[in-house]
């Protein structure tokens, strides 16, 4: 014990922890990302309740393409975009919020056009209403809520739909990024809240549009 704090202290003293501790909260950031965290949940759901996605495998890959493929596409993409390549991370950002949005707009699609669950239903309502939230208040409204927060959030939210409260255990990831997110100054602590409760107000309004159906 005593060699891993002197370790750590001589880090401290040569500049290198911080460095360390940046890039720590870079990995979680990266890892937390929106695609990779509604990856993450439909895959849970699959796997505990495939009924979710009337048994079918097909339903969940397509689930796959339009929630985490489709989204991710804006990582690839913004270099060979001159609009977005010029604007940095901005750029990056709002090409994001178009591929996902194009992309809840696919799967919403494919349940209108087809027979398919009111789980599947509220999963893709729910990324809908928040990505166009996220969309009306950061273009429109000029009030910049967090789609990293809300893309954590949404995931945790639907597992407690689907699991009840064990599905909170996914609260220290919110906790987590938003501290890395504070950290490294991409969000004030006002944008995480509101980009984390459009996911929840999403979900509420989904719930209550599936029982109009």
């Amino acid at each position: 014990m005593f060699i891993h704090v002197h370790y750590f202290l001589t880090l401290l003293k040569d500049g290198q922890a911080e460095k360390h501790v940046d890039k720590l909260f870079k990995t979680i950031r990266v890892v937390t990302v929106a695609p990779f965290m509604g990856f993450l949940v439909l895959t849970i759901i699959y796997l505990a309740n495939p009924a979710a996605f009337s048994y079918s495998l097909i339903q969940y890959l397509l689930a796959i393409l339009f929630i985490t493929v489709l989204p991710l596409l804006a990582y690839p993409l913004q270099p060979f975009i001159p609009k977005f390549k010029e604007r940095g991370r901005t750029g990056q950002r709002d090409l994001a919020i178009i591929t996902a949005f194009l992309g809840y707009i696919g799967g919403l699609i494919t349940v209108i056009c087809g027979r398919v669950s009111s789980g599947l239903w509220l999963i893709y309502l729910t990324y809908f209403i928040s990505g166009l939230s996220i969309f009306v208040s950061s273009k429109i409204l000029k009030i910049k809520a967090s789609g990293h927060a809300c893309g954590i959030a949404g995931p945790i939210v639907l597992l407690v739909y689907f699991f009840g409260p064990i599905g909170l255990l996914g609260l220290p990831v919110l906790f987590l990024a938003f501290y890395a997110s504070i950290k490294m100054k991409r969000h004030s602590v006002s944008e995480f809240i509101s980009g984390s409760l459009i996911s929840l107000v999403g979900l509420v309004i989904s719930m209550g549009i599936i029982s109009l159906l």
